[in-house]
Formats: C-alpha cells, structure tokens, sequence
C-alpha cells in the first residue's frame, strides 16, 4: 500500500511540476512587464484549496488536467475566465502578449534539458530488443526478396535505428505505404522497398519482419474465447492452428485468419504444456478477430550511465512529437488518427508504470511529456499559447487589435472542440483500461551497468 501510495505521490508532482512551471512561465513575465494577474490555478474544476497573496488568487483544483493564470489584458482571457467587470486596465503591445504566451512552452523546455542532464548522470536503462529480424513468414514477398532471419535493420526511411521500438515507431509514423529499409548482413548493406501492413486493420502501419518474441498472455478479459477456453495470465503461446508462433504481430494475423472458426491454442503454464479451443471473433465496434487477451509486456532493460547528452534526449522526443504531429495530419497516408492518442489517463498510467518500474524510465517520460506540451502549445490553434501568439503578430503587423467578435468567436468555437476532443481521447482511454492495467503484470529485469560505456 505505501509503494502504491508514494508511486501516486510521484506521478501527481511530476506531472503537476510540469504543468506549475508552464504556468509559472507565464505568471513571471506577465509580472516582469507590469501586467495584471488575477489568478494562478494548478488543475480545473472546483478548488480544493486557495489562498491569497498581494491580490493574487492562488489555487490547487480537483481536475490535474492542466491549469491557467488568469491576465485580464489579454484579449482573450475573458472567453474562458469571464469579463474583468467595469475596471478597464492600460492596453498592452504585441510584443508584451507574444512574450507571455512564449513563456510557459520555454519553461517547460528548460524543465526538459535540466530533466536529461539529471539523465545523463543517472543512466537510464534501454529495452534491450536490437534491431535484428527474427522471423520472416515463409512465402512472403520478404522472403522473395532474400531477407532472411538474423539480419539487421540498421535505417528506416533514411533515419538510422537500433532497436525495434525505433523500427515500429518509425514505420507507423512514415507518410508513405511503401518504405526504404536499409538492412544489413555481414559486410553487405542493401536497401528494400517494403510494404507495409496492417493500417487496414487496425490503422497502425508496420513492416511483415519481426523480432522473435514468443507471446506470453498478460490479461485474459471476461467473456472472451480466451476466458471460455481457460487461458490465464502468464500463459506462453508456442502455436496457434498447427503453426509456431514466434511473434505478438505472428499471432494478430493467425487469429484474425481464422475468424469464426474454431481453432487449437498450445501453450506452456509453468512446466506444463496446454490445449486450449477456441473461436476468434469481431468484438462490438472493431474489424477484425481477437481471442480477448493483452499481452505481458515484460523485457530485459540495460542501463547507459552516463546517459545520453541532455540536447541528445531532448533532440530525439522533439523529433518524434514532430513526426507524430505530421502523421496525425495525414491520416490516411500514414494510419495514424485521433483514436490514437491519449490523454491524462494515458500519461497518468503510463508515468505510474515508469515510476513502477525505475524511477530513470519516468525521467525520460518527463522529458517527453515537457516537450509534447511545449510544442502542442505553440500549435497556432486558439485557446493554445500559439493562438493567442498569431492573433499578436497579426496585430504587431496591421498595427490595430483584431476585431474582438472575430477573437471571441474563434476562441470559444476552438475551445468548444478542445474540450471534445478531451472527452473522446478520454473515452478511448477508458476503453484501453484493460491494456494500462496490463503494463503493470509486465516482469521487467533491469541490469545495471559496470561501467560507463
């Protein structure tokens, strides 16, 4: 119960530390050039509690979604705080609005580069899964093309890779069907035009090449075929129809194969070999067939101390919340939607496995979670820092403030989506409940280094 309580403590300063520093950046410049701040508030909803301190009402509240400083002379602060009342205050520049808005991103830069040079003298361990094919589907158009089980994917699209969380993030998040994969064999380097598969099905895209990686059952959900035919948590699946399986993604397609038909799982529970018959089929709103378990996410994690550089951390999470933004724009090239994404629930769980697991994997999470809100913020979408930024450089250009029906209407119509799309990413997370509850039977070694690499 006190490791259960404590990894609840760390994930609410982590996450509210991150949060607090954006919104510190904002309430420190705002207070350096003389602007009025009414508020500053860490959370939304109702107030848990509050206090007051030269006039400014500071304030911890029960929603840990986000949080606001409350600055009347912005224009658009009276869309999601209401109006000041009949006080008018002085007028501010462009340049003054600009400044503010660009505080809180850059706050959360800076927490990010202190973040990885923590890293860097800390170490911080790496899944240790390298990038060498382990299966190849006998008939394949792979197989055709002389790719054979050992070789190694040293590049995907040009960007070089070493492990295959680098593979299969740079595949899904590729705006393109087919992909240049440099693969490498001894001395001899030669780069495929692969096809990717699997956007039809579950909209995620990925090369036919795997790494061997026997599936072992994680969570087994009620009133599925895998309950109804006796699977349990721990379980390894050597082979499903006659056919050895030797990979998660291996299994997706046997399964999804055999729709409505029913079908022989072997398996191994401890010493001991296991039958078990069943029938996949099409759960309510998906396309294709499932037997109803999520897999253990287990691995063994090696520790590099010193860690990487801290603009080396930051430089690689920057690149890979740039690309998913780009994949998130073109869907229907790359797959990857909306439906994809996730939100507080997602960060709380995933932040709660990390600190779970070693503290070092949450130091990264952070950084990754400081850069996201950096730079969704400067999204120049009102409501977000980068609106209020581009509706300043408009009126730093044209020399006269925006119409305030026009800030008002876009303002309120964006924040009317924001808040939908909060409360759909929220849905599907609550729907991928099952998957977060997983992350925690996952068995995980961690092998400390004896030397600095």
């Amino acid at each position: 119960m006190l490791t259960y309580l404590l990894v609840i403590f760390l994930v609410l300063l982590f996450f509210g530390a991150s949060i607090f520093l954006h919104e510190y950046g904002h309430y420190w410049v705002a207070r350096k050039l003389g602007l009025q701040v009414d508020e500053f508030a860490i959370g939304f909803g109702p107030k848990i509690c509050s206090f007051k301190v030269d006039g400014i009402d500071w304030s911890l509240r029960w929603i840990p979604a986000g949080g606001f400083v409350k600055l009347p002379q912005l224009q658009t602060s009276e869309v999601l705080e209401g109006d000041y009342g009949d006080n008018p205050l002085p007028a501010i520049t462009p340049r003054d609005k600009i400044l503010v808005s660009l505080a809180g991103p850059f706050m959360n830069v800076v927490f990010a580069f202190a973040v990885g040079t923590l890293i860097y003298f800390t170490g911080i361990p790496e899944r240790v899964n390298p990038s060498e094919v382990g299966v190849v589907e006998k008939g394949s158009a792979e197989e055709k093309m002389g790719i054979k089980e050992g070789d190694v994917i040293t590049e995907i699209d040009g960007r070089p890779v070493d492990t295959w969380e680098d593979i299969m993030t740079y595949v899904a998040l590729a705006p393109k069907r087919i992909i240049p994969v440099g693969i490498k064999r001894g001395d001899d380097f030669k780069i495929y035009q692969l096809e990717t598969i699997g956007e039809e099905e579950n909209g995620i895209k990925q090369i036919n090449l795997y790494m061997r990686d026997i599936p072992v059952v994680g969570q087994v959900q009620e009133d599925s075929p895998a309950s109804r035919a006796g699977l349990q948590s721990k379980d390894k699946i050597l082979e499903f129809n006659g056919e050895e399986v030797e990979s998660r993604q291996q299994l997706i397609e046997l399964v999804n194969s055999r729709k409505g038909e029913e079908t022989e799982l072997i398996g191994m529970r401890g010493n001991e070999r296991v039958s078990a018959l069943m029938t996949p089929e099409v759960f309510p709103g998906e396309d294709r067939a499932r037997i109803g378990i999520a897999f253990l996410n287990g691995g063994t994690f090696r520790v590099r101390k010193p860690g990487p550089l801290p603009w080396e951390t930051v430089g690689k999470v920057t690149r890979q919340t740039l690309m998913t933004i780009g994949a998130l724009s073109q869907p229907k090239k790359t797959g990857v939607g909306i439906s994809d994404l996730s939100g507080p629930v997602g960060i709380f769980a995933n932040l709660s496995y990390y600190l779970a697991t070693d503290i070092r994997l949450a130091l990264g999470f952070l950084v990754l979670l400081n850069i996201n809100l950096a730079i969704l913020n400067l999204l120049p979408i009102p409501v977000l820092d980068g609106g209020h930024i581009t509706f300043s450089l408009i009126e730093w250009i044209t020399r006269k403030p925006m119409k305030g029906k026009i800030v008002e209407v876009s303002f309120m119509v964006c924040f009317v989506m924001l808040i939908s799309l909060m409360l759909y990413v929220l849905s599907n997370d609550v729907r991928r409940m099952g998957m977060f509850k997983s992350m925690f039977q996952n068995e995980v070694r961690i092998e400390e280094a004896d030397s600095p690499e």
